[in-house]
């Protein structure tokens, strides 16, 4: 009979997922970064190209990209600080599900105050 130490930091529980959401996150914001500096770079070769394509951004489904593009940013920033906290502060390894709950925490509050900034401007009532 094989004995797996439960709630170690990666075996499916808070630090794996953090983990997973970690990597995601970094990956689609290095993805929009990417995108922006093409789209931005058409300035350059077109200002007529480069407005047509910023102004095909105007609209709701791009709207709500960004409020997720703002979600990523927001919980990987968090996340990284409690990250940081982890391996660099003695007792990190021993409150990293607390400070995961404090990044779930303020991640929730910073996004429903963009959300109730940024949401009225997508759907045009603003």
């Amino acid at each position: 009979m094989s004995k797996t130490p439960a709630g170690t930091l990666y075996r499916g529980r808070e630090g794996m997922w953090s983990w997973v959401a970690h990597r995601i996150t970094g990956v689609a914001i290095f993805f929009f970064l990417l995108v922006h500096v093409l789209d931005t770079s058409l300035v350059r070769v077109s200002p007529e190209a480069y407005d047509a394509v910023i102004g095909s951004y105007k609209n709701v489904i791009m709207g709500l990209g960004e409020l997720g593009l703002v979600a990523a940013i927001v919980f990987h920033a968090f996340n990284g600080l409690r990250v940081i906290a982890v391996d660099f502060w003695k007792k990190g390894t021993k409150y990293h599900r607390q400070l995961l709950w404090l990044v779930v925490a303020l991640w929730l509050v910073t996004m429903i105050a963009f959300s109730f900034r940024h949401l009225p401007i997508v759907f045009g009532s603003h």
